[in-house]
């Protein structure tokens, strides 16, 4: 076990030379008044965050409370039935999109600093980009409901009644382009999660100390960045149906609405787990200080997390049973539903046997409640969630308020209890203790409220009330379960509300006693000061530091440990290997700027014009966040000149203040960034191979349509070989930045990516191949569309690149931005090349 290591000598002497705490303190020192928007720190940022999502948890509950006033008798007509379409709509798109996943990326950003013994997160602005356009984005897309053109065809959006010829109004658009950004912040932040999880860790984490919740959040990421890239494919594709008449959903010319399902659902289901995953990694660090215990099967958490994430790709079809899949398949899922009860069910039975092994008097507080609440609700809803996945009952239950219960009681039970418990259990380790009696009122109309809401559902949804559904007659027996739910979404409001008096009368942020460890917790998040986080990074040695040793938190603020200093008078950030948390390198962390504030409005801008159809605002607001991004990067790349080459950060380590190549935290950024893109090249190339499944022998290349031209395909191919090898030969010679050789192969490089992507569209159009007329064209030019947005982004890095290299920004010690191109560019060059084998290869080897 961990906890039987020895403690090792300081790695710093006490106490430290006078001046250094200062000289911290002063970097980290964070502006004052409205200049507070230009800051990055997760300290600041990650609490907005969180004040943000659940400011859109209450805006979606007034959405709520006003269905359930519209249901609350049977002929009731508060609202109409296209403002209550949208009602219902903005309420889970609201819920889904703008709390659940935000909420848990928040919290996660604000803790897991301090959690992890870091300062800072690797890509501070990245973090702090994704929360302006989430929140300047996620405004404007709310307050379209006041103006009648929010969206209305649910949040699942299913084609064809979101077509066009059903939905010509610009109801349809605000779902599709002002969610897609929105999911971009998603990804954004996840990729700082991931890369901050795995590199950003104190001396001496391993993987096998690192607290659960940074487990959960890593598998949270990862899902996120597998998931979330496959309703963005589909939103684009319906964008590209609706604007231009690409028949991706149309059956008469080739299309298939189900593509839609498949696309919509295999992001759609994991993201339950994506939401419940974070919400149990805060059950299990706040049930052992509870119970004053060790999380019971750590180890087997662990892998419960992972598996999962892991079965829940298997799920999506639990929402299609209904729509003629074959009997085959849907045993398969079936009995993945079946399984992924397994992992969920252990830790369930790890929280009850750590509060069994509680080595003192549980403590019953307002976090202790909250997670007994969650234990019984959630359970209930898993219950139901096996029920569904045998497939009769799901016929018979399929689109009645039966379902609405289950997704209830598993999402609110799942996630709504944990990050209530987690607001009132780390409260005081960002800003002060919220009060325990106010939270124990909130508590029980929260959950007796949850239950007379959904519990009548399940009983509603018995006798055939099925959902969507604006009024009701009488005489069917739902008079009663339709009250009592809506007296009880009252109930459940009124929680929320106390939630919000209680933060209003005693929440501040930012005291300087939120470093009192409340709760008495093993974790080292109660460790962290003002604005700098930790005074020095600890040497961990064990699961829960702060039981291990009692004595850390006064050694970590005597600066007793790794990097008590600003070394090279920057904010910085120690890099440490992925496994064994190996100090390798000092990192510069990003400090308060403009560029990330303009490029967030821009982006938001941009995609909210193009929603409105205004063209050209819309192209504006995108060059300005082009140069937002190009001032953002060029400023905060490489070393500057005058920096120290290495630094000591105590116990005899010197380490070096720069780093190229695999090391580095953007060469794993760019990793993700990749799998990312991989990911929706692989729905797409799904999509393709989907609509020749359904189009049956002879009509993949339909009548009217050819094939690509081969010449100018091996063309391509060649082409985007050679840009690709023209990269690598600029790496190679790149030098000390002052020679030609890397700046030719530069420009070759990008002349001749532009011919191959040239190449590519050509043999396409002379096929003759056309998007309009059939599925297939327009699933073929689908996949060179994706390709053409990544040869303008690889064009743009070769350019901004070969910039740096004139401006004598780029040589042997910074040259991340040529790393970073070429990695990006290999990649791009590989996708060309796969898409020309599929669109090439693939129609010419069918009998």
């Amino acid at each position: 076990m961990d906890t039987q290591a020895p403690r090792p000598d300081l790695p710093n002497p006490l106490p430290r030379p006078a001046g250094e705490l200062e000289l911290l303190q002063q970097v980290w020192r964070q502006p004052k008044g409205w200049r507070a928007i230009s800051e990055v720190n997760n300290g600041l940022v990650g609490p907005l965050f969180v004040a943000t999502a659940l400011l859109f948890f209450m805006l979606a509950g007034v959405l709520a409370l006003i269905i359930r006033a519209q249901l609350a008798f049977p002929g009731l007509t508060l609202v109409d039935a296209g403002t209550y379409n949208q009602l219902f709509t903005m309420h889970g798109t609201v819920m889904m999109f703008l709390f659940a996943v935000p909420a848990v990326e928040a919290v996660a950003i604000t803790l897991l600093p301090a959690l992890l013994g870091s300062r800072e997160l690797p890509f501070p602005r990245l973090g702090a980009y994704a929360f302006l356009i989430y929140l300047i984005g996620g405004l404007c897309f709310y307050c379209s409901i006041f103006f009648g053109i929010a969206p209305d065809g649910g949040w699942f959006m299913y084609p064809p009644l979101t077509g066009k010829a059903y939905s010509p109004g610009v109801n349809t658009d605000m779902y599709l382009l002002g969610i897609g950004f929105i999911e971009i912040s998603a990804i954004a932040g996840a990729i700082e999660l991931i890369v901050g999880i795995l590199r950003c860790r104190g001396p001496g984490m391993t993987l096998g100390r690192m607290p659960i919740y940074a487990w959960a959040i890593l598998v949270f990421a990862g899902m996120v960045i597998f998931a979330f890239p496959a309703v963005i494919i589909a939103s684009t594709l319906l964008e590209l149906e609706r604007a231009f008449d690409w028949p991706f959903f149309l059956p008469e010319r080739g299309g298939d609405p189900m593509l839609w399902q498949h696309l919509f659902w295999f992001f759609g289901h994991p993201e339950v787990y994506v939401i419940f995953l974070p919400a149990a990694g805060m059950v299990s660090m706040i049930v052992p200080a509870m119970a004053g215990a060790r999380l019971v099967g750590h180890s087997m958490v662990v892998v419960a997390l992972v598996g999962t994430g892991f079965i829940s790709f298997g799920l999506w079809v639990h929402h299609m049973y209904t729509t003629g899949i074959p009997p085959l398949s849907l045993s398969f899922f079936a009995a993945a539903g079946f399984a992924v009860s397994i992992p969920s069910g252990l830790q369930v039975f790890a929280w009850i046997a750590t509060f069994a092994s509680a080595r003192q008097r549980i403590q019953f507080t307002t976090p202790a409640l909250f997670i007994l609440g969650f234990l019984f609700i959630f359970t209930l809803g898993g219950l139901t969630g096996v029920m569904v996945s045998v497939t009769p009952f799901d016929w018979q239950a399929h689109d009645t308020y039966f379902i609405v219960a289950h997704l209830h009681y598993v999402l609110v039970g799942g996630m709504v209890f944990p990050l209530f418990s987690a607001i009132y259990y780390w409260a005081p380790a960002v800003g002060q203790q919220l009060s325990e009696r106010l939270g124990k009122i909130a508590f029980w109309l929260m959950f007796l409220g949850t239950n007379l809401t959904f519990f009548p559902m399940h009983i509603s949804g018995f006798m055939g009330m099925p959902r969507r559904i604006y009024t009701y007659p009488g005489g069917f027996g739902l008079e009663l379960w339709n009250l009592l739910s809506s007296i009880g979404a009252a109930m459940f409001a009124a929680g929320v509300a106390v939630v919000l008096v209680d933060a209003v009368l005693h929440f501040r942020f930012g005291r300087q006693d939120k470093q009192e460890n409340t709760w008495n917790a093993g974790t080292m998040e109660w460790i962290a000061g003002p604005n700098y986080g930790m005074r020095s990074l600890p040497l961990v040695q064990d699961r829960y530091p702060l039981w291990h040793d009692p004595d850390l938190k006064r050694q970590v603020e005597a600066g007793g440990h790794y990097l008590p200093f600003a070394a090279t008078g920057r904010r910085e950030s120690l890099i440490c290997s992925p496994a064994e948390a190996t100090p390798q390198y000092v990192a510069f962390v990003a400090g308060p700027g403009w560029s990330h504030v303009v490029a967030a409005a821009g982006t938001a801008a941009f995609f909210l014009a193009l929603a409105g159809s205004f063209v050209i605002p819309a192209a504006a607001a995108g060059v300005v966040a082009l140069v937002a991004f190009i001032t953002w990067v060029w400023n905060g790349t490489d070393v500057e000149p005058g920096t120290p080459e290495r630094v000591d950060i105590g116990g005899g380590i010197v380490l070096p203040t720069h780093a190229t190549g695999p090391i580095t935290t953007s060469w794993w950024a760019m990793v993700c960034t990749m799998l990312v893109s991989g990911t929706a090249y692989a729905c797409l190339i799904g999509t393709y191979l989907f609509l020749w499944l359904v189009n049956g022998d002879g009509m993949w290349p339909p009548p009217g349509q050819g094939l690509p031209v081969v010449e100018w395909g091996l063309a391509a191919f060649a082409l985007y070989g050679a840009a690709a090898l023209s990269l690598v030969v600029a790496s190679a010679t790149l030098g000390d930045g002052r020679g030609w050789t890397h700046r030719i192969a530069l420009l070759a490089g990008l002349a001749l990516l532009a011919a191959g992507f040239a190449a590519d569209g050509w043999a396409l159009w002379q096929g003759p191949i056309r998007p309009t007329l059939h599925a297939y064209g327009a699933s073929a030019w689908g996949l060179f569309v994706w390709q053409a947005t990544h040869v303008a982004i690889a064009l743009l890095m070769g350019g901004y690149t070969l910039a740096r290299s004139l401006a004598g920004k780029l040589g042997g010690q910074r040259r991340l931005s040529i790393d970073n191109t070429r990695l990006f560019w290999l990649y791009t060059a590989g996708q060309g090349a796969v898409g020309l084998v599929l669109l090439h290869g693939f129609p010419r080897l069918l009998p």
